[in-house]
């Protein structure tokens, strides 16, 4: 039997891509990790690809950097698609993108507002995305990541800054409602699936998450018994939510049953 080719992480440097890197090392799997700096001499070179995994991206500053946001989903994206030597490529995107939608099924119909700032990210993910999937390559793959959780975890997500205040013996506030929610997914679960998705996907659009719903309570619930003192900004029914997030084409395919919050993070970093 050959050997597997190495897969290509785009995006190395960032939280997931650095820790998608060193699993993959873990699991004696080949694998080329493209920063920052080595990124346009790999857009030059020719040579054929195993499956390339887009990890590149902006999150908690886009508002700022717009220009930045577009160029790190979409122009640096359609460089790397027109690259030789690619027929296998998974863009990470967002479930950010069902923000304003009824349904999280991934066929469905989405809803941006072009004048709100918020949806700026989210209509950068949507051009990526279909940038990705009219792609002739059946290879070229999209899935659209929840709120991941686990080691590491940067200070600029919502989980990494109540578990930075936790960590510094802070009062952790929580700026939504005790009863908004939002779906999570295991850092150890996208490890997993990554890889899988991109070489073997039967699919071209995935969610990736937990598929149930988790309060801002539950949360604050979690980080008390590891000692935290927890308080909201607003008051209960104020609440912040997205439809529960559909993953029925994700189990169906490869099994999921994430359990984001069962290590201790405050200690696991």
């Amino acid at each position: 039997m050959s050997e597997p080719q190495p897969i290509t992480v785009l995006g190395a440097e960032g939280w997931i891509g650095s820790a998608l890197v060193a699993d993959l090392k873990r699991c004696n799997r080949s694998v080329v990790a493209i920063g920052r700096s080595q990124l346009q001499d790999w857009l030059d070179d020719k040579q054929p690809q195993g499956p390339v995994i887009y990890a590149i991206g902006l999150t908690a500053d886009f508002r700022q950097r717009p220009h930045d946001t577009v160029q790190a989903h979409v122009s640096l994206l359609s460089k790397a698609l027109q690259r030789k030597g690619i027929k296998q490529l998974l863009y990470l995107s967002s479930t950010r993108v069902y923000a304003r939608s009824a349904s999280t099924q991934e066929d469905a119909p989405l809803v941006c507002l072009s004048s709100d700032s918020s949806d700026l990210y989210n209509l950068s993910k949507l051009l990526g995305e279909a940038l990705v999937l009219q792609d002739q390559r059946i290879g070229c793959r999209v899935v659209r990541l929840s709120n991941v959780v686990g080691p590491g975890q940067p200070s600029s997500t919502f989980i990494g800054s109540l578990l930075r205040d936790a960590r510094l013996g802070a009062l952790v506030t929580i700026q939504q409602s005790s009863d908004s929610v939002k779906d999570y997914v295991a850092l150890t679960d996208v490890l997993r699936l990554l890889p899988l998705i991109a070489e073997k996907g039967r699919q071209r659009l995935y969610n990736l998450g937990g598929g149930c719903d988790v309060s801002h309570e539950q949360v604050a619930a979690w980080l008390r018994k590891q000692g935290a003192e927890v308080t909201f900004a607003r008051q209960p029914h104020e609440e912040f939510a997205f439809p529960t997030l559909e993953i029925d084409r994700l189990s169906s395919e490869f099994g999921l049953n994430s359990k984001p919050f069962r290590q201790n993070l405050l200690i696991d970093h």
